[in-house]
């Protein structure tokens, strides 16, 4: 057995354990370091399919901007599990129908498939290959953002420094 597939069914297998783990968990907090988990297991995935950018991208905003995020809401928000209504035993049935259905919907869609990993250019994930197709063949789109980015930014200073000059003319009056 190569080690490419003990590293997907290791890695398969703590994703899998770690998304149960954020469904079950009572503690918001703890289900939220169980999901950094699991975007971990999952960029690991990415690595194993030569996609490095997609895995250090994954890394950096999944689990470190929007995880720190959910963190902030839901210390801010002081969730207790004293505070949590009971939920009748209907809701709950209703919940694992729902969620079953959404899963055997996933999996019937899925199973006529074909898998990619195998096929295709050996490079194409990688970082120095974007890098070329990006400033390369996507030179004048990728430019045209970045101008819009540029924009969005000098629009946003420029709002946010009026509405703090008539705060402050409205304070002085």
């Amino acid at each position: 057995m190569p080690i490419t597939e003990i590293l997907f069914w290791a890695l398969s297998a703590a994703a899998i354990i770690a998304a149960l783990l954020v469904i079950f968990s009572k503690n918001p907090v703890h289900s939220v370091l169980w999901l950094i988990v699991v975007f971990f297991a999952i960029s690991g995935h990415y690595v194993l399919l030569n996609a490095q950018f997609l895995a250090i991208v994954n890394m950096i905003v999944y689990a470190g901007a929007i995880m720190v995020l959910f963190l902030f809401v839901i210390m801010l928000m002081n969730m207790n599990a004293d505070q949590e209504p009971n939920k009748s035993k209907w809701m709950k049935i209703a919940g694992v129908l729902s969620g079953g259905s959404l899963m055997l919907l996933l999996v019937a869609s899925l199973k006529n498939s074909q898998a990619i990993a195998g096929g295709g250019d050996a490079g194409i994930g990688l970082i120095q290959q974007l890098g070329k197709t990006l400033f390369s063949e996507y030179v004048v789109p990728f430019e045209i953002s970045s101008v819009l980015f540029l924009s969005a930014m000098v629009g946003a200073v420029i709002l946010g420094k009026k509405e703090k000059n008539l705060t402050e003319a409205d304070s002085t009056n």
